[in-house]
């Protein structure tokens, strides 16, 4: 059994987080987690207006998106061996909308309670080292 493009869509109606992944001006590969919405069959990420993000994906206009899917797989045997979670990735172009668009406008009122959590700069940004 194939999956439809009307199932993706709506597993990733259904889904809120994603991570974005994208390359700097310099080449350097970046990927990160972020909130997003599904309007109108366009997935729309939030990040930052000033955020290295926004520069980073307006430079290229291109990304990587991947959604994990909710999905148990394996039954019984995924309790003794484990299996990899199912993804949604796909790559896609990218357009950065300033907030006050009226295209920013509907996703900011789509997101509203989700993004409450990430107003706060020191959390949205937050980078650990990883030795």
């Amino acid at each position: 059994m194939s999956t439809t493009t009307e199932q993706i869509w709506r597993h990733l109606a259904k889904a809120s987080f994603a991570v974005v992944s994208h390359v700097t001006p310099d080449g350097e590969p970046r990927s990160s987690g972020v909130v997003y919405t599904v309007l109108d069959r366009r997935m729309f990420v939030v990040v930052a207006a000033d955020s290295w993000k926004a520069r980073h994906i307006a430079t290229s206009g291109r990304v990587a998106v991947t959604v994990p899917v909710p999905v148990r797989r394996g039954g019984i045997m995924s309790l003794v061996f484990p299996i990899p979670p199912a993804t949604i990735s796909c790559h896609a172009s990218a357009v950065v909308h300033a907030p006050d668009s009226p295209d920013g406008e509907r996703v900011l009122a789509q997101l509203g309670r989700l993004l409450m959590r990430m107003r706060d700069p020191v959390l949205a940004r937050g980078r650990v080292p990883v030795a």
